[in-house]
């Protein structure tokens, strides 16, 4: 079959590979390859799919189904088998084949059309808040995860250098920040880019986290992304506002996280997000996540 990346993913490569990249052109090929070396029958590659991988649904020697997975190395693939290495499916889905190598894993395969945002807003945030809360364990001891002071560092100083009409939010994000890392509560393993999108149905436990970008730091860090879950919805609403702060405080009583922490770490990644958004292009998505930003 032909492996042809989603437009999903060649537009989201496109906003941030480097000058040189040939990961998208060479990907029929490697996917080709990954294919037979593992005597996989492929089914279909899932669209829309992510925006840093391709996903083909296949099915192994013996007639199981499963997922492989491509990603580039910008993506750090073996950083997330390592993550689901030592979760070991517990909250997430689970890793088949451990073998590392060139950025290729085979994975259990979910309901890769079915995730918690096809249920009503209230249950979808409650069934997420507790497929996040069992990933939330202790790393390794002899990790090599990104902690969040270095992710949020680099994105720090992507930031200072953004224009005068996103100034007063980047400031507050970036004082933010200072003040959460001063004096973080825990360490923990956490999802990284975790929001209800990432959160499939499966058939030995009803929901499993999908696609993590794993980083080491407090949980709050990792819950504030499913703050803004639905952020088109939140902002078209003329109640979106209070129900945003709301929301703030049920997810951080339901899952005992600080709620001022869980606040600072929305502002900052909301901004984050933001910023970037503009960087690249995407006018209306940075307006409505500095818009959310403000309301914090």
């Amino acid at each position: 079959m032909a492996f042809e990346p989603p437009q999903r993913l060649v537009r989201a490569l496109g906003e941030t590979a480097p000058s040189g990249d040939d990961w998208l052109e060479k990907l029929p090929e490697v996917a080709q390859q990954a294919v037979d070396l593992r005597e996989l029958t492929a089914e279909r590659v899932q669209v829309p799919g992510g925006r840093s991988s391709l996903v083909v649904l296949v099915r192994r020697a013996d007639g199981t189904p499963a997922v492989l997975k491509l990603a580039p190395r910008r993506a750090r693939p073996e950083s997330e088998r390592a993550a689901l290495a030592h979760w070991g499916g517990r909250g997430a889905v689970q890793l088949v084949e451990a073998a590392a190598g060139e950025g290729v894993l085979v994975l259990e395969r979910l309901h890769p059309d079915v995730s918690v945002r096809s249920l009503p807003e209230a249950k979808a945030l409650l069934e997420a808040a507790g497929a996040l809360r069992r990933l939330w364990v202790e790393p390794p001891g002899d990790h090599a995860f990104e902690t969040v002071a270095e992710r949020t560092g680099r994105q720090a100083a992507a930031m200072r250098g953004s224009g005068a009409e996103v100034s007063s939010l980047v400031s507050a994000a970036l004082d933010a920040r200072d003040e959460l890392l001063a004096a973080p509560p825990e360490q923990r393993l956490l999802h990284g880019t975790f929001r209800q999108s990432k959160v499939l149905a499966g058939d030995r436990v009803p929901w499993l986290a999908v696609g993590p970008d794993p980083v080491v730091g407090e949980c709050a860090f990792d819950l504030a992304r499913l703050v803004r879950d639905r952020v088109e919805d939140l902002i078209a609403t003329p109640s979106g506002a209070s129900t945003t702060r709301r929301r703030v405080k049920r997810l951080a009583e339901s899952l005992d996280v600080d709620q001022e922490r869980l606040r600072g770490w929305t502002l900052f990644r909301a901004v984050e997000s933001g910023v970037r958004a503009l960087r690249v292009g995407r006018p209306r998505d940075a307006e409505l996540l500095l818009e959310f930003a403000g309301w914090l």
